[in-house]
């Protein structure tokens, strides 16, 4: 399995970015999602969704200015960012999950992770 992220890149405060993310495996996973590190940081839980309900899960700090969706026929998960902020600054992970049961706020929960794409917000 291998997880192919893009659409970052370097923006103002206020502006918008949509990150994409294309899974190759064998099937579809329960679910995809992106986390995001920032300099100095932990890595945090950003955003979830399951490939089998369409559920969506979001952190508190990006609700209701990111939404997370999916195309399952391309086995493709996007993230479309709004109203920037400097705090959002950071390395963007797609994650996916192939076997389920676990809590998708954990990175642990996940197997799979593509490469970091950095996302920068200049005040």
């Amino acid at each position: 399995v291998q997880l192919q992220a893009s659409g970052g890149g370097l923006v103002q405060d206020g502006a918008s970015l949509r990150l994409s993310c294309a899974a190759s495996g064998p099937s579809v996973p329960y679910g995809m999602g992106w986390f995001r590190q920032a300099p100095g940081k932990e890595r945090e839980f950003v955003a979830v969704i399951s490939c089998r309900t369409g559920n969506t899960y979001y952190a508190d700090s990006v609700e209701g200015r990111f939404t997370i969706s999916r195309d399952n026929a391309e086995n493709t998960v996007y993230l479309q960012m709004n109203n920037l902020k400097p705090e959002d600054t950071a390395d963007y992970y797609c994650v996916a999950d192939y076997v389920g049961g676990n809590s998708w706020y954990r990175s642990t929960s996940f197997a799979y992770w593509g490469q970091g794409t950095l996302v920068t917000v200049s005040s």
